[in-house]
């Protein structure tokens, strides 16, 4: 294959207007889904989350090669999965160290169930390579109301808990002074995570799922101080990654994913560029703290219990 030949695989315009209606339930799922990542990703990334979303994930994608070995339907399989594994987590691994150690143990063993799945799948080899890629330029609108009524939910749920969880995130020991029921609320987001992580899957594949939850997070932490505009530009950074990777995946002959991926990777990277000016200028210093209870220094974040208990003492959640 030559240059030529590899452009026109990777973008193809041709009689892109007339596609373009053919994609309008994928960009109103891709905008609710972005949605959903960047309001998760942020507690993701304040809570050390980030090889949990890869376990989840796993266990994800063998819910829905289950679900797709048995026929039945691939949405409810993948959240099955998912929570099973984020309740897991949750229940299991309370401190980090337990954590990492459970997430080391699920994670392969639900790869190899999800390969065990496919093995024996006899269908059609394009549903398979879905699961692990995403499939989201079919999403019908059976599909689509399915994905929106468990976003809103996840949404909802998140705004109810959020400072709580935000208190319970920055500093929990001081938070479980204070009465906040911290293993409580744990359990509850990994719950919101799993419902969170199957959803994405939906969009970049069972692998690749960390480009929708962590990286805008970890994009916006790199040039945001206010906790406000880390969870707006994170929303931001999500919604562009999936809706550009849908509009020009429909322009191509591969898979969604590497669109999805290489948006989001381009985004943290300008933000790295971007944050790492902001430094050597002295710019960050006038801003402040990245979020509550967390320093950066040289690029480092570091935990601050100072400001982190001034804010308890000042936002007193109630128990």
């Amino acid at each position: 294959m030559d240059f030529s030949e590899l452009w026109g695989a990777v973008f193809n315009f041709q009689d892109y207007a007339e596609l373009l209606p053919l994609v309008r339930n994928s960009l109103l799922a891709g905008a609710v889904l972005g949605l959903v990542g960047g309001m998760v990703g942020v507690f993701v990334m304040m809570r050390d989350l980030a090889f949990a979303v890869h376990g989840i994930a796993e266990l994800s994608f063998a819910g829905a090669a289950f679900a797709l070995l048995i026929g039945a339907n691939v949405v409810f399989g993948s959240l099955a999965g998912s929570v099973v594994a984020a309740l897991i987590i949750g229940f299991l691994g309370v401190r980090a160290r337990d954590r990492n150690s459970i997430i080391g143990v699920v994670m392969p063993f639900g790869l190899g169930l999800g390969i065990l799945f496919l093995s024996l799948y006899q269908g059609r080899s394009a549903n398979k390579f879905g699961l692990l890629t995403g499939q989201i330029v079919a999403v019908d609108t059976v599909q689509l109301g399915l994905l929106t009524g468990c976003s809103v939910f996840v949404i909802l749920a998140l705004l109810a808990v959020w400072r709580p969880l935000t208190f319970a995130s920055v500093d929990p020991e001081l938070a479980e002074a204070r009465g906040v029921p911290v293993g409580k609320l744990g359990i509850a987001f990994m719950f919101l995570l799993g419902l969170a992580v199957a959803l994405s899957i939906q969009v970049v594949g069972a692998l690749l799922v960390l480009a929708l939850v962590i990286t805008p997070a970890a994009a916006a932490l790199r040039v945001a101080s206010s906790p406000r505009l880390v969870v707006l530009l994170s929303v931001l950074f999500a919604m562009v990654s999936v809706v550009g990777g849908i509009l020009l995946a429909l322009g191509g002959r591969i898979p969604i994913s590497p669109y999805v991926t290489t948006i989001s990777f381009v985004i943290y990277l300008v933000c790295r560029l971007v944050g790492g000016w902001r430094q050597r200028r002295g710019l960050d210093r006038k801003a402040g703290p990245a979020l509550p209870g967390v320093r950066v220094t040289a690029g480092v974040e570091r935990q601050d219990p100072a400001p982190a208990a001034k804010t308890a003492l000042r936002e007193r959640p109630n128990p």
